[in-house]
């Protein structure tokens, strides 16, 4: 019988380059995502591995939503070895500048959606002492100007995983912390601006960062050897070094940073 993973927000990035991942590696897969039609292109890809892969129309900043997503895999599959959180959405505007409605949306997806989960999740997973990863940001370690929802939302994820990867620790299962860095994914098109809507740009050069596939066969590698955190590219690992030694400075590097993207709103 293969081992099972559930994938949040599954339907493109890194959540899909996590799919293929794991069904490569003849892990059964239940997959949710609110894209319904692009979750089936998912598992058709999945399914040329070989395993069982289901898939379910969900929005984790919904508790029902949640709870069906992991009781209906449950009911498919009988058992969840690995939950990997990775739903997610941003937001690009000065605090200044955004709705608080908009600012709750993204803590309810990326913090919420994540707690949701792993609550319905985490009986069937102390059964087979499994795995439970959280997929965050380097936002989550150095908050990031025109980011304030994006980096709340990334350092409650990192505060909660790590007070439950302690309560955990003889118990058996796993928790990881990934902080993927810049990726190519879809998470910039769709973050959403000072008005609430998805700006429907990336301000990155997408070709010129690591790839969703070769992020998600280091977040494999990791899980296999049951690493606590994982924190990727150079630039992403020397911003969390940099910001433990020298926080003001950072202040001041990281501001420039993103005062240099194109349409930054820091200008």
């Amino acid at each position: 019988m293969n081992k099972v993973v559930l994938i949040t927000g599954a339907s493109s990035g890194i959540g899909k380059a996590l799919a293929i991942e794991f069904a490569k590696n003849k892990y059964d897969l239940s997959l949710c995502a609110r894209n319904l039609n692009a979750l089936h292109e998912v598992a058709s890809l999945c399914q040329n591995y070989g395993v069982t892969c289901e898939i379910f129309s969900a929005d984790v900043s919904k508790k029902e939503d949640c709870y069906n997503f992991v009781l209906n895999s449950v009911k498919k599959f009988k058992r969840i070895d690995v939950l990997i959180n990775n739903a997610g959405i941003s937001m690009r505007a000065l605090f200044q500048d955004c709705d608080l409605e908009d600012f709750e949306k993204v803590m309810k997806i990326n913090f919420c959606g994540t707690v949701y989960c792993t609550k319905f999740a985490l009986p069937y997973i102390l059964e087979n002492q499994g795995h439970i990863i959280g997929i965050s940001s380097i936002a989550g370690y150095r908050g990031l100007p025109g980011r304030t929802g994006y980096s709340a939302s990334k350092f409650a994820m990192n505060g909660f995983l790590e007070s439950l990867r302690t309560e955990l620790l003889y118990s058996g299962v796993h928790v990881m912390t990934v902080a993927p860095g810049f990726t190519a994914s879809n998470i910039r098109n769709t973050a959403l601006d000072g008005k609430g809507n998805p700006q429907k740009e990336t301000p990155l050069d997408e070709s010129k960062i690591m790839s969703a596939e070769t992020c998600a066969q280091l977040i494999f590698k990791a899980f296999q050897k049951r690493k606590k955190n994982l924190i990727l590219t150079t630039q992403g690992k020397l911003t969390v070094f940099l910001n433990k030694l020298f926080p003001f400075w950072m202040d001041k590097m990281v501001y420039k940073h993103f005062k240099n993207e194109p349409n930054s709103p820091l200008k």
